[in-house]
């Protein structure tokens, strides 16, 4: 399925994957709420009811769309954390990745907390 997230500087499209939490954040689609920060990390609260998949990972690809099952959010890390060993993207915990963006995820980094952000289907 494809996606896209939007703020007021901008915006990206990516792909969902066939996971169990990918098609429960599908369910839920549009929805919007407002942006935390960590980091090189986007986070923002997105209640679903899923569990951690066996596939689950704390280090993942800049770019990856991930579902962080016990914060209830969708974390979106575009380059190192605080728990970060050089440049990778560790997360707090492990994460379900459930997609990818396209293009430069660095477009991320103009999303201040506190903004809104909303992600919703794309053509």
């Amino acid at each position: 399925m494809r996606i896209r997230l939007k703020w007021e500087q901008g915006e990206l499209t990516g792909t969902l994957n066939d996971s169990p939490t990918a098609k429960k954040l599908a369910q839920v689609m549009p929805c919007e709420n407002a942006a935390n920060t960590w980091g090189e990390e986007v986070y923002f609260e997105v209640l679903l009811d899923t569990e951690v998949e066996p596939d689950a990972r704390q280090v993942v690809d800049p770019g990856a769309i991930c579902y962080w099952v016990q914060g209830n959010a969708v974390a979106l890390p575009y380059g190192p954390t605080p728990i970060s060993e050089g440049n990778e993207c560790r997360l707090v915990a492990e994460v379900n990745v459930i997609g990818q963006f396209d293009g430069d995820p660095r477009q991320l980094s103009t999303i201040q907390p506190g903004a809104a952000v909303r992600l919703e289907a794309a053509e």
